[in-house]
């Protein structure tokens, strides 16, 4: 099968400052996307996952490195790439004082539709996303659930190739975000390429026929998600250690040794004040754990065994939680936008 989109060592870097040093946004970022599938982009907030779509979208020059997109060049041949793409960003570009059947038709004159066609087209997607009742409602007067399918609709009136729906449901509720999944799968089955990033677990998982696992601007692993998540072998083992007042490293040293000699446990890892270890038995394992921890004085809170998840992938490919990592992003997102 060929591929919609191909990446090969993209790398692109954010002149820093005085106040701030610069940013390695993407080191080196490859992975391909095989037409007619739905390809995710996982990573914690800051992975870089934006950056990407906005190079592949053309609105980005990377520093070195290549993209394909629809077998164009994105940087050869941007205009190429623009008439095969639809793209929906993470935030909305909607004009939220025109209606919904207003933005649709303005995003399809801009590609020079005729407007017999682009009147019927719109009238086929406002009705296919749930919109049709609201075509002729300012586009404020909308959910947020509804305004995010308005952005897809508008993604797709020119019926592109490959669509870019970049962290699609970040910001919705529970219902509106599995109404978004349920539109994503069904435009999947019309056979259209989709690239999808998300820093949602569940939604990687429940979406995405292949993903690429990202951190720190390059894929750590790649594949489908039960192949990612078959290759870790047994169950997860997780126990919530008791705070040790900022002294983690004594404690962390005295976890590792007490558990050294627990063979039933292994891939051992602590990050903050959880402790996270592989076994091919984990209920029978969590005894011998916790009598091994007791013995050295260490303090256990809580404990859960689990099958493998694709936060234990992120876990074994880079030492950290999923959740640690978003949290870590967060944070350097909201100081690059305050050096901005």
């Amino acid at each position: 099968m060929s591929h919609a989109i191909e990446v090969e060592e993209l790398v692109k870097t954010y002149k820093g400052s005085r106040r701030a040093p610069a940013v390695r946004a993407l080191d080196g970022l490859s992975f391909s996307v095989e037409q007619g599938t739905v390809f995710g982009l996982l990573g914690p907030n800051g992975a870089g996952k934006s950056t990407a779509v906005k190079i592949l979208t053309t609105l980005s020059r990377p520093d070195s490195g290549t993209g394909r997109v629809g077998g164009f060049d994105v940087l050869r041949e941007p205009q190429k790439v623009r008439r095969v793409i639809g793209a929906v960003a993470q935030r909305s570009g909607v004009d939220r004082d025109a209606t919904g059947r207003e933005n649709v038709i303005l995003q399809g004159r801009l590609y020079g539709m005729e407007i017999a066609e682009l009147k019927a087209r719109t009238h086929e997607l406002l009705t296919a996303f749930g919109l049709g009742d609201a075509a002729d409602r300012v586009v404020r007067t909308y959910s947020g659930g509804m305004q995010r399918r308005l952005d897809v609709a508008i993604g797709l009136v020119h019926r592109p190739q490959v669509l870019f729906l970049d962290e699609p449901t970040t910001g919705l509720d529970p219902e509106a975000r599995s109404e978004m999944w349920k539109e994503i799968s069904a435009l999947a089955r019309q056979g259209l390429t989709i690239l999808l990033t998300t820093h949602y677990l569940e939604e990687a998982d429940h979406l995405a026929k292949r993903l690429a696992i990202v951190d720190r601007g390059r894929v750590v692993a790649e594949g489908a998600p039960t192949e990612l998540k078959s290759g870790m072998r047994g169950d997860a083992v997780h126990v919530s250690l008791c705070e040790t007042g900022g002294d983690h490293a004594g404690r962390d040293a005295t976890v590792h040794d007490a558990l050294a000699g627990v063979t039933a446990v292994r891939d051992v890892m602590i990050d903050g004040c959880q402790l996270h270890a592989r076994a091919d038995d984990g209920a029978r394992a969590v005894p011998a754990v916790l009598q091994a921890l007791e013995a050295r004085g260490v303090a256990v809170t809580a404990v859960t065994v689990a099958r493998p998840s694709l936060d234990d992938v992120y876990l074994r490919h880079t030492g950290r939680s999923f959740a640690a990592a978003d949290t870590e992003g967060e944070t350097g997102l909201k100081k690059e936008g305050a050096r901005r």
